[in-house]
């Protein structure tokens, strides 16, 4: 009768032991939305990749998806294991695919926000947003969210709908909207901080400020184990207090500083502001 209480146990051991081996990844596909080319991003995150890697003591392959819409579909579809996704870009997700496990956000400088300026040049007669009635304006890439959606809803929010400005461009890139700008062929435009305060000095002021939205987020596929998850978590969250994880930050964005607790309700305003883009048939 022991023997076959102990064969029994043996057996029931055997049998957990092969499905936790076959429930196992075997690999954690971790994604990039695609905003600088395949070979850079691969050497900008291999870095934090290796060190999720050490801790986890599984391999970590970096995908690089060929466009937005693959990489929200992706990570939608948890088809990948953990992402980095901008804010636009998670709330987009979110509304088409449901929640996802909420590792970090990047705090940039110590901020866990970022905002935007609307500018012109120092010797324009504009004032305030309302001035801009029959005005030239200037727009990054459409897809942006500093430099297109929330200053477009800035814009709409002060009664300056398509119809009121004289023209608008995308010019492509938040620096081209400041040399717009600053060249006399906008009288305004729309820009990240970081770039008004890059061309101030050369002339041009702000109308205005954006709200404060959260930064870029890291998620986890549901189906990660929570342990899994919990652990990666804790690695992005502790990444300031290395010299290995101090540099792998400053690898993917030069003034990253750390990385931080977040929820989905931190990217609540930003759902508001880009509802407001879909009523008036600014986004799909």
């Amino acid at each position: 009768m022991n023997k076959v209480l102990i064969y029994c146990h043996l057996l029931l051991f055997a049998i957990s032991l092969s499905s936790f081996k076959a429930s196992a990844l075997e690999q954690i596909n971790f994604g990039i939305h695609p905003y600088k080319s395949p070979e850079k991003l691969l050497t900008i995150y291999r870095p934090l990749a290796d060190i999720i890697e050490k801790k986890i003591q599984i391999p970590v392959k970096l995908i690089i998806a060929k466009d937005y819409a693959t990489h929200i579909r992706q990570v939608g579809n948890n088809q990948l294991d953990m992402a980095y996704m901008g804010p636009a870009s998670y709330i987009q997700m979110v509304r088409q695919f449901g929640s996802k496990k909420l590792l970090a956000r990047q705090a940039i400088k110590n901020s866990p926000t970022f905002q935007g300026k609307i500018i012109t040049t120092n010797n324009s007669d504009i004032q305030s947003l309302s001035d801009l009635t029959h005005k030239r304006f200037a727009f990054g890439d459409p897809n942006s969210t500093m430099s297109h959606l929330v200053p477009r809803y800035m814009l709409i929010k002060n009664g300056i709908t398509n119809d009121k400005l004289k023209k608008i461009d995308f010019l492509g890139s938040h620096d081209n909207v400041a040399l717009g700008v600053l060249s006399g062929d906008y009288d305004a435009g729309a820009v990240k901080e970081a770039v008004f305060y890059k061309y101030r000095s050369r002339g041009i002021k702000a109308l205005a400020t954006t709200p404060a939205l959260s930064e870029h987020v890291f998620v986890a596929g549901n189906h990660i184990p929570l342990k899994l998850s919990n652990t990666i978590k804790h690695v992005l969250l502790n990444l300031k207090n290395s010299d290995e994880g101090r540099r792998a930050m400053k690898k993917i964005k030069k003034n990253m500083t750390a990385m931080v607790p977040t929820s989905d309700a931190d990217y609540n305003n930003l759902r508001e502001i880009l509802n407001t883009l879909k009523a008036h048939h600014i986004i799909k």
